[in-house]
């Protein structure tokens, strides 16, 4: 990590002395607390087929959501949680940190500003994770598909597995999604996370291109 400490000069990095609340001193290191100094790995299946298939059909039930609402779209996220979607009875529940989820829902357009705070943050959720990118905005730009600050590829940056089509699409349009994205995790077809890892050159030199002020190291996991 030192050659990466020399090359990243932002001071929320620097090492520092603290004061804990039993009144005690101690170091912390930035650079060793937040970011790794080895490349991500793939997550390999388990070698049992039957199992494997088993633990598939176990994650397509259980899908913990990191909800990232950058416009109009995220709108459409708080009303499936109500009785009259109820997403729970599809196995979907939101939590609170990337730590916590395997779904990454992107809903609305995207800024580049915005973008390496998405990489980030999808870096440090669990493998296998799956993204899932709600209205037109994160397929083609939507109505900002020209704007100078904008993204119009989100699978540039960050591997997707489900689009949802619409401006905005409609709850039940989300729901769908999810119901796709269940059905390619039994069929071991949701692999995304690990071609993130297999390709991870390629996305980190597409994200260096419009994230000029790229003051972290490539490995946050």
């Amino acid at each position: 990590m030192s050659d990466e400490k020399n090359k990243f000069e932002n001071p929320d990095y620097a090492k520092r002395t603290v004061i804990g609340p039993d009144g005690k001193s101690f170091v912390v290191d930035p650079m060793q607390d937040y970011f790794l100094d080895a490349r991500p790995k793939v997550y390999e299946p388990v070698s049992i087929p039957v199992v494997e298939k088993f633990l598939n059909w176990a994650r397509s039930e259980s899908l913990w959501v990191l909800g990232f609402g950058t416009g109009c779209g995220s709108i459409e996220i708080p009303p499936l949680m109500t009785p009259r979607f109820d997403a729970f009875r599809f196995g979907v529940q939101s939590r609170a940190t990337p730590r916590q989820s395997n779904v990454f829902i992107i809903s609305g357009y995207l800024s580049i500003k915005t973008l390496k705070r998405v990489v980030r943050s999808y870096e440090q959720m669990q493998n296998p994770k799956y993204v899932l990118a709600l209205g037109s905005c994160t397929i083609n730009g939507g109505m900002y598909f020209d704007s100078y600050n904008t993204i119009n590829r989100l699978d540039h940056y960050i591997p997707v597995d489900v689009y949802v089509a619409g401006c905005m699409p409609r709850p039940e349009a989300l729901l769908a999604g999810f119901n796709k994205l269940k059905s390619l995790i039994r069929e071991g077809k949701a692999e995304n996370g690990n071609k993130y890892v297999k390709d991870f050159d390629w996305y980190k030199a597409n994200q260096k291109k419009i994230i000029k002020d790229w003051n972290m190291p490539d490995y946050n996991w």
